[in-house]
């Protein structure tokens, strides 16, 4: 089941447990996971694309080996908030997803890769560092939005 609204998809998980967040791009797919709790997400690793067959049984491996109950997908709304061919992408790999068996909530990213790229130059972390973890870190962005607004006033 694929919700985009974040009380519908906490309300999935009245005990909590550990949620993924991916940050799906057309080369890459960067992972975060947060604790069972919900308090803090970090980034994992990074999925280099293949097709999707690999790309599904690379997540279901990772799913599996961090006991994951649900994932947060970033979706990259135009800054307008619309779609554009690229969110139309990304909500197509989240129907894919289906044979993981697991919720989805589909999350606005729109500003992840832009924050994070930021701390990264700030951070005075090279071309190749950024390369490597923008990512991953990207993935925490996004799970950390969505299991903020997920908790807040609780």
């Amino acid at each position: 089941m694929i919700e985009t609204v974040a009380n519908a998809f906490r309300d999935r998980f009245p005990a909590g447990g550990r949620l993924a967040g991916l940050d799906v791009g057309t080369k890459t797919i960067g992972l975060a996971l947060c604790d069972a709790m919900w308090t803090i997400a970090t980034p994992a690793e990074t999925i280099q694309r293949k097709k999707f067959t690999v790309d599904v049984a690379l997540l279901r491996a990772f799913v599996t080996r961090q006991t994951v109950r649900g994932l947060v997908v970033g979706l990259p709304l135009s800054l307008d908030g619309s779609d554009s061919p690229r969110t139309q992408s990304v909500r197509a790999f989240a129907r894919n997803l289906t044979p993981l068996n697991l919720p989805v909530l589909l999350w606005d990213e729109r500003w992840s890769t832009a924050a994070v790229t930021r701390t990264l130059l700030a951070a005075d972390a090279s071309r190749a560092r950024r390369a490597e973890v923008v990512d991953k870190m990207a993935a925490a962005y996004i799970l950390q939005g969505a299991i903020d607004a997920m908790t807040m006033g609780e």
